[in-house]
Formats: structure tokens, sequence, C-alpha cells
């Protein structure tokens, strides 16, 4: 008789039991670790946001880009902190757009561009589940697993930035870019051209929607570091740095990083 494989046998139930018991937990732990981390924590943290964006300026911002400006949230809380600071913001959906004119109707040092940012100056879709949804995005996304369709669709016109930029900035260097475009800030990155070596500090949003744009956190280090930016993740406790590019940093659940040019 071989004992070893008969006791093997009889607590081969016990095993069983116990790793199911264990997983939930370990989950849960798994979960903790990376919120801690920043991984994920990005859903509803404007505040935080602006703070890690405000430490890794030196001096007092002059000109903020507001990408997805959606209805205003961020770039009121930059307003709060910088009461000189010339914004620009960039909404397609008309919905928000109406928003965003009565809310910044009297503020001077705010300029409003109906339209989105992409790689190429043209038209394009604006998909959503609903108009002004925080969700729209450039692409039709599948989100069935959610129980939300993406049933709605308006035209929008697109501009690449760099023509922005040149014709009405004058080609002059800008404090604060935040990126959160649902998906297509890589793309939009892309059509920054030369003002993207004149660009301070980028914030940017990584998660979900880049399953559907098929984009990888891989690119976004690359590009930063190609381009001579740090990258730092925003979390919890502070800014994580991130100097190096690990395949567990695939992170697809909302995440917010920042982006520092080293050239200042």
């Amino acid at each position: 008789v071989n004992l070893e494989a008969t006791f093997y046998e009889a607590g081969k139930s016990d095993r069983l039991l116990a790793m199911k018991q264990a997983f939930p937990i370990l989950r849960l732990i798994e979960r903790v670790a990376a919120f801690a981390q920043g991984k994920g924590y990005g859903s509803a943290t404007i505040k935080q946001e602006v703070a890690a964006v405000v430490k890794q300026l030196k001096g007092v911002p002059s000109i903020a880009i507001d990408i997805g400006g959606n209805v205003g949230d961020y770039s009121r809380m930059l307003r709060e902190r910088f009461p000189e600071l010339q914004i620009h913001i960039f909404e397609p959906a008309k919905s928000n757009l109406v928003k965003l004119n009565n809310i910044f109707a009297n503020d001077k040092r705010i300029r409003i561009m109906p339209c989105g940012v992409a790689e190429f100056t043209g038209g394009g879709l604006l998909y959503a589940d609903e108009a002004g949804s925080g969700l729209g995005s450039l692409s039709n996304r599948k989100l069935d697993h959610f129980g939300i369709k993406f049933d709605h669709a308006e035209e929008v016109a697109l501009i690449r930035f760099s023509e922005y930029w040149e014709n009405e900035l004058g080609s002059n260097e800008i404090s604060i870019v935040k990126l959160d475009i649902e998906g297509h800030e890589l793309s939009a990155l892309k059509g920054f051209g030369k003002a993207l070596e004149k660009t301070h500090v980028i914030q940017f949003e990584f998660g979900g929607c880049n399953l559907d744009t098929r984009t990888t956190f891989q690119d976004f280090f690359y590009f930063f570091t190609d381009n001579g930016f740090e990258l730092g993740r925003i979390t919890p406790l502070g800014i994580e740095q991130v100097s190096k590019y690990r395949e567990m940093d695939e992170f697809y659940s909302t995440t917010n990083f920042i982006a520092r040019n080293t050239r200042f």
C-alpha cells in the first residue's frame, strides 16, 4: 500500500475546501492592494487629480487645456486654485456645451471650443449611452457586461491640437493639459506635434476604454518616456513614480496618471 498516496487522497477534499474559502479573501486583498497603488482609483477623483498636477508645477500656471471638459468640473477646480489662469475647454457633446456656456458665461479667461481633439482635423461620431454622458467616446464601446448600451450617437467636429496651438495660442508654453476622452487620449497626444515639448504637465486617464481602442499602458509609457516625460500614477497616498514599464501595470480599471516634462 502506498501510504503517501493514501494520505494525499484523504486530504484532497480538505485542501479543495480551503482553496475555495481562500480565493474570495485573496481577491479582496488583490483589490485593496491595487487601489492603494492607484489602480482603479480614478473614477471620482478630480480633487486629487488637480492637487497632483499642482504638485508637479514649477511656478504659477498660465495656460491650461481641458480636453474632454464634459460639464466643467475639472476646469472649475482649476479656476478655484488659479483665478488668473487662462483655460481652454474642448468638449464636442452639444448638451454639455450648453451647460459649459451657462456655467462660464461670465468668465472671460475661459474659452470653450465645440469640438473634440484627435490625431486629425475633421469629423466623427460621438457615441454614448445618453446625450452628454461622461462615458461619451469616439468608439462605439461594448459595455454589455455592465448592462450599458451605447445607443446614442451624434456628429461632432474634431481638431488636431497642434493646429490650435499654433493658430490660437501662438505656439506658447502650456502649463497644464488634462485628457479624459474615453480611450482616445493617445490619438489626441499624437496630434500635439511640437506643442508636446512646450507642455509642462499632462494628466490623463487610462482604463476600460483603452480595451475598446486597443491601446495599452505600454503605448503610453514609451510615448511619454521617448518624448522626455516622467510618469507617475495618482494614488490615495500621493504620486507613485512609474520609472519602468511592467506588464502588471496593464490595469484596465479607471486609473489616472501624471506626465511631467523633464525639460522644465
